[in-house]
Order: structure tokens, then sequence, then C-alpha cells
């Protein structure tokens, strides 16, 4: 084997295990002031999105819920009183997608483009809390 052909190999190994789809959605996309960011799957954890009160990026202090059928905060680095105030918002937006994201975080990586974008396009948004107050009690 030439040296080429053991470089292409170990570059082919990288890629496939590191290939991920992701995606920061902002408040006109979920209904929740700041940001939202959804992955396919990564790393050995199990599946989650992350908050961010702004712009995401390496550094910048999240928390993280789980994506499972009682969504829970899994990761903390944000403050506790933005925690408590935004925590109930991101578990609530969770539960409205929790099939849809799970969907994403198992099988996202073999979606074309327009598939992702219809996945991002049919997530659900969190009421406002005027919309939670107008609606009929039942």
């Amino acid at each position: 084997m030439r040296a080429s052909e053991v470089i292409q190999d170990d570059v082919t190994q990288v890629v496939s295990d590191d290939l991920f789809e992701m995606a920061n959605l902002r408040q006109n996309q979920t209904g929740i002031a700041g940001t939202i960011y959804i992955s396919t799957q990564q790393a050995s954890h199990g599946p989650r999105v992350k908050y961010y009160v702004n712009r995401p990026g390496a550094g910048v202090p999240y928390f993280s819920v789980s994506i499972e059928p009682t969504p829970a905060i899994v990761e903390n680095s944000l403050p506790q009183n933005i925690v408590s105030r935004m925590s109930p918002q991101v578990i609530e937006w969770v539960k409205l997608n929790h099939d849809k994201l799970r969907n994403f975080w198992f099988k996202g990586t073999t979606w074309f483009d327009d598939e992702v974008t219809a996945f991002k396009d049919s997530l659900a948004k969190l009421p406002s809390r005027r919309e939670r107050r107008q609606s009929p009690r039942t």
C-alpha cells in the first residue's frame, strides 16, 4: 500500500466517524428567545439540544436538554437565574418536537438538504405567553 492510499483511508475514516448535521434555530423558528442548537448524533452522549442566550460559539455558555419523553437538563454552564427562566420553555419545546428531534438525531446524517429544510420547517413553535393565556382551557 502506498502512503497516499494510507492517508486517503485515514481521511475517509475520520470523515465517516465525524459526520453530522446541525442547525442554530432562532426565536422565529422556536418561539423561544435565544438560540436552540440541534444536531444529529455527536460524541457518545444521548440525544440533546443546546440552548444559548445569544449566538452559539466555542466557549459560549449554554445548557443542554435531553431529547426524551420527559426532557431534563443534562449539562449547564449558564447562570442559574437564566436556567430557571428559560429551561421550562426549552423543555416544553423539546416535548412538542420530541419524535422529530429524535429522528433527526439518529437518522439526519442520511438526509438530503431539502429533507433537512423540511424537517426544520415542520418543527412546532412554542406558543407565546399571550397565545397560551388566550387558548381555551379544557
